[in-house]
């Protein structure tokens, strides 16, 4: 088996900017453990489709175990996988709550938790995550506290796990971004969403795309929180 070429890990990756970001990573020549519910193997044999539920940590050990099998290196984690749900705060049941937790913060601990641990023994490697601008930037126009509480953690980690491996020659950084032109959005919602940014326009998936590969080829980047958000961060 070689192990020249770069692996990359993509949670959520059957749709959206998930499937963006294999679509990237191949273009540059890595290899791509590909990760959802609903993910398909496909006839590209440097592409492992690994289907399983993110938040569950049989499905971290798999695609790790995966990854390590075939092809013998983690270069970079994105974690990708996450879920949006947008209600008043005392409308949120405790199946919201339970589903951000699991997809959000349990999708993102065990994976990155297990692929840190690899990284560790190779004494290098790159964790993205994606987390959300309204971390920074809440809006009366969409009520997102649970939203802020999970990925306004990622945020925290990241620059805590940034400077626990700084010396360890692994980079952590996330994107925040805006609201993205995706599958999740439905076309009669578009004019509205598009108007929360300063730019009056939706970001595309190929803007947070080429963000995560341009952090991933950054050497000297890490603790980043890189937003990608047509302004929203920068106010109303």
């Amino acid at each position: 088996m070689s192990t020249d070429r770069k692996v990359a890990i993509v949670t959520g990756a059957s749709q959206g900017i998930g499937a963006g970001l294999v679509t990237a990573f191949r273009n540059r020549d890595y290899r791509v453990i590909a990760t959802s519910r609903s993910i398909q193997q496909t006839g590209d044999p440097d592409i492992v489709a690994v289907r399983g539920d993110i938040g569950d940590p049989e499905t971290a050990e798999a695609v790790t175990r995966e990854a390590i099998s075939r092809f013998g290196r983690i270069d970079t984690l994105v974690n990708n996988a996450g879920i949006f749900i947008a209600k008043p705060f005392t409308e949120y049941t405790a199946e919201d709550f339970e589903s951000k937790i699991a997809t959000n913060l349990a999708g993102f601990f065990y994976i990155t938790q297990r692929v840190a641990a690899e990284m560790l023994k190779q004494g290098s490697g790159h964790i993205v995550s994606i987390t959300t601008s309204l971390v920074d930037q809440a809006t009366s126009s969409v009520p997102t506290v649970l939203a802020n509480l999970t990925k306004g953690g990622i945020n925290s980690a990241t620059k805590a796990l940034a400077i626990e491996y700084a010396t360890k020659g692994i980079r952590v950084n996330a994107v925040a971004p805006g609201i993205i032109k995706t599958p999740m959005h439905s076309p009669q919602a578009h004019e509205f969403l598009a108007a929360l940014h300063p730019m009056k326009q939706m970001g595309e998936i190929k803007d947070i795309v080429d963000a995560i590969m341009f952090l991933d080829s950054a050497g000297f980047v890490t603790g980043e929180i890189l937003h990608v958000d047509g302004g929203q961060s920068a106010g109303r």
